[in-house]
């Protein structure tokens, strides 16, 4: 039995990963410690949660178990909200460990309610996650703040557990428990997605730095290259399965004898943008709900919900388009570019309102990382007002990413016979779905209601304000 005025609880939600893991290093150190991982149906059934997230999910959960297993610990679940996981703590006394997540509105407001309870029984400790300030945010100071982070050194191995783990004061499961009660149960939406857990997340930064990061800085912009020239790392980021600081310490290490130079310091940048993002939702978490210029949220007042699933469906009739999302309904990954074009299409052509479609397209992703994908939808549909509005050309994406159209003929296969010209301009002559908008004109319309309100003296106004509080600081860096 734990002793009580010993005991340490380290409580998982995204950082699934021994190497690290402030939490679980720091929660070690007496050697007398439980690990917990709270599932909570409510939050995967909420904004952009989907079934092929929690298959990565249960890949994580099972290293992690096994991981810890090797310094006589284990990775239990409990099954429920913050609420019901605080009651059931009852006459216990421990000294709880969580790394802090920036998360949807349901998470942050349970992990919120639960600190305000157990701090008044339980001495509680929570860790900063990579780059993000949680206190004292100052954007001109960030840029600096993420540097001094990504520094640091990394955390030290977490020690050997010698506790017994006969404790019977939490209801919990195993991991192949839940597992089975929980996720398997569930048929899978999609084909083939990424597996999770540490040992693919090292495996696939090895890769990328020793070759497939060759011509990355190029290659990242169309779907076909991207997939293997990308590092793939995303799902693993917004799991926590490698630290993004782990990660930037081997990239300075393998720049200077790189023959890649340029491509890794493309993906130095993009470290640097994934947490300057996800700081935008940890300052400011209604744009979750709310566009992050005020003015914005009234362009585009109702959805059309037949519009709408055929997007997601890909079935828009624009055969790049369409195949895009097919490839992201079957893998749960598709590139930056085509994300945006995607997104810009929803909002400009079909002039849909963002938090309609948002979620949808997130549930579609496995790497779904709130901070980010919010973040770039309001990029993408021009309601941030520091961003100067993007309209993507499906057609011209269409030619310049997949010219000979071999991406779209291997998702669309009914079109395998057809142009490559009728395919481009989505001329389609065999059974095809209609195009559901005309491009030229819906292009047209979207920029003249966009820029109709952008030029107002009150626009400018309020966006200066968004730009204090989100704008990049562009500053000069080395290489």
């Amino acid at each position: 039995m734990m002793a009580n005025n010993e005991a340490d609880l380290i409580v998982f939600h995204r950082n699934l990963r021994i190497q690290d893991n402030e939490a679980l290093s720091y929660g070690s150190i007496r050697q007398n410690y439980k690990c917990i991982y709270v599932f909570d149906e409510a939050y995967w059934s909420g904004n952009g949660k989907s079934l092929r997230q929690l298959y990565f999910l249960k890949d994580c959960l099972r290293e992690l178990d096994n991981s810890l297993k090797k310094i006589n610990s284990k990775l239990e679940i409990f099954i429920g909200n913050y609420k019901e996981f605080h009651k059931s703590l009852i006459n216990n006394k421990f000294t709880l460990h969580f790394n802090y997540s920036t998360d949807i509105e349901y998470y942050k407001s349970q992990f919120t309610q639960f600190l305000k309870l157990a701090k008044q029984q339980y001495e509680i400790k929570v860790y900063n996650d990579f780059g993000v300030q949680r206190e004292n945010f100052d954007r001109d100071q960030w840029s600096r703040f993420w540097e001094n982070q990504m520094n640091k050194p990394l955390c030290p191995e977490p020690k050997i557990n010698k506790a017994s783990h006969d404790c019977s004061y939490l209801s919990t499961h195993t991991v192949e428990e839940f597992i089975n009660k929980y996720i398997d149960i569930q048929k899978p939406d999609f084909i083939e997605i990424q597996p999770g857990g540490s040992s693919k997340a090292e495996h696939l930064l090895e890769t990328f730095f020793n070759e497939r990061c060759n011509g990355y800085r190029t290659k990242m912009s169309n779907p076909l290259d991207a997939k293997d020239s990308c590092s793939r790392l995303s799902p693993h980021f917004s799991f926590g399965t490698i630290s993004i600081r782990s990660v930037y310490q081997k990239l300075k290490k393998e720049y200077f004898k790189s023959n890649f130079k340029s491509d890794l310091y493309s993906f130095k940048k993009r470290l640097h943008w994934h947490c300057h993002f996800i700081q935008k939702f940890e300052a400011e978490p209604n744009i979750e709900f709310n566009s992050m210029h005020s003015m914005c949220d009234n362009l585009r007042p109702s959805e059309d919900q037949e519009l709408i699933e055929k997007w997601i469906k890909g079935e828009t009739g624009y055969p790049f388009l369409d195949a895009c999302i097919h490839h992201l309904r079957r893998y749960g990954w598709i590139n930056f570019r085509m994300r945006a074009m995607i997104m810009s299409f929803a909002s400009y052509n079909l002039w849909q309102p963002w938090q309609k479609t948002s979620p949808l397209l997130a549930e579609l992703f496995v790497d779904y990382e709130p901070g980010i994908h919010i973040s770039q939808v309001q990029m993408q549909s021009g309601v941030t007002g520091i961003n100067l509005p993007r309209i993507y050309s499906v057609i011209k994406q269409s030619r310049d990413q997949d010219p000979e159209a071999s991406f779209i003929r291997s998702e669309l296969p009914e079109l395998f016979d057809e142009s490559n010209d009728n395919i481009h301009n989505a001329t389609i002559d065999v059974d095809y779905p209609n195009k559901i908008v005309d491009l030229r004109s819906s292009s047209a319309n979207a920029r003249d209601k966009i820029w109709g309100i952008r030029n107002s003296d009150q626009f400018k106004k309020i966006a200066k304000q968004v730009y204090i509080k989100h704008g990049s600081r562009r500053r000069q860096t080395s290489r």
